[in-house]
């Protein structure tokens, strides 16, 4: 007697449900084409045209939003998620002078829903419009028991370009220089997994429940979106005001901006000089979180923090205004010591 036969469907992948899910990708992706993207959706490949430049130098970087998915399935809200990815990716690469080109997408997934994976893609296609890149190809995987029900992981990949000579690296940094912060949405993609715990295991909230603090529900204010700081960081670099700019992402202050400071400097930051959105200290109340943990999981309400001639205050100021970009005055860099060379101190 033969065996049944058994189909692929039968192991758990639905091409046919991946087939729908493309076809309303496709028309996401290519509402963010340029002329210098020269290949279509489903090429093996991905084509994007350079031109123009002296000396290009393509800066790249790759990135999650961690378990902030866990709280996207929780509300059942998909279609921030790919937002959050292009911005978080932007501005890794806009830190060093970078003008964002192109944006792939990696979805795995135990079983494919045509839907969640479509709100995803259109976040990623909103996101890619908003920072002016191209969302020029990805891979959608679907991977019977590598996930729950649910579940699924979603990674960027991105390529951006900046003339050699105006790479931002930190380098010109000096004791003396002060440093601005751009406030954050929230916790933007970070310290979810902390978060999570705190809230919905110790405090036993629900995703929708509401919270005072927050004027919000717990999900509306885990799926804030996080921040794009391109056209600010596009300012400043424009007017040669940047002199190295930090993304706070996963480490918090602490740990980003040593990253962008030379040997000799350390930062001194004045945490009286903003006031820390609600999410923060309630966080911090609920689980009883240690001062120093606290500082390196989360942003505390800064996205980024920029590096400027102390000189060049005012005129900074005065354009990141003009953005509609609020910047505080949190800190300023000072001679490092000799034992402890590029940290932060908080005062």
């Amino acid at each position: 007697m033969k065996n049944p036969e058994i189909r692929y469907q039968d192991a758990g992948v639905n091409i046919d449900e991946a087939n729908r899910a493309v076809r309303r990708i496709k028309k996401l992706a290519q509402a963010t084409f340029s002329a210098a993207v020269r290949t279509e959706i489903g090429s093996f490949g991905a084509g994007y045209r350079l031109a123009g430049m002296k000396k290009p130098v393509l800066i790249t970087s790759a990135d999650g939003v961690g378990t902030k998915l866990k709280v996207a399935a929780m509300a059942n809200r998909h279609d921030t998620i790919g937002e959050d990815l292009v911005n978080h990716c932007v501005n890794d690469i806009a830190v060093q002078g970078a003008i964002p080109l192109y944006f792939l997408d990696y979805f795995a997934t135990g079983k494919l829903d045509a839907g969640v994976t479509v709100d995803v893609v259109r976040g990623l296609a909103r996101g890619c419009k908003r920072n002016g890149c191209a969302l020029i190809g990805g891979e959608t995987a679907e991977m019977p028991g590598m996930y729950q029900d649910g579940e699924y992981d979603i990674a960027g990949f991105i390529t951006g370009v900046v003339e050699e000579p105006r790479l931002v690296t930190g380098a010109s940094i000096q004791p003396g220089d002060l440093l601005l912060g751009l406030p954050s949405t929230g916790l933007h993609t970070n310290g979810y997994s902390l978060a999570r715990h705190i809230l919905f295991e110790v405090a036993k909230l629900k995703v929708d429940s509401h919270v005072d603090e927050l004027g919000c529900t717990v999900g509306e204010e885990l799926l804030k979106v996080h921040r794009s700081y391109l056209n600010a960081l596009r300012t400043l670099h424009r007017k040669r005001y940047l002199k190295g700019a930090a993304h706070i992402t996963g480490g918090g202050i602490t740990e980003n901006l040593p990253r962008i400071l030379p040997k000799n400097c350390a930062a001194e930051i004045r945490v009286s000089s903003w006031k820390q959105p609600a999410i923060f200290p309630l966080l911090q109340r609920l689980g009883n979180i240690p001062e120093a943990d606290y500082r390196r999981t989360f942003n505390l309400g800064i996205g980024m923090i920029l590096a400027i001639a102390r000189r060049h205050e005012s005129m900074a100021m005065a354009l990141l205004k003009e953005e509609k970009q609020k910047a505080i005055l949190i800190g300023e860099v000072v001679e490092a010591s000799g034992t402890a060379p590029k940290t932060v101190i908080y005062r």
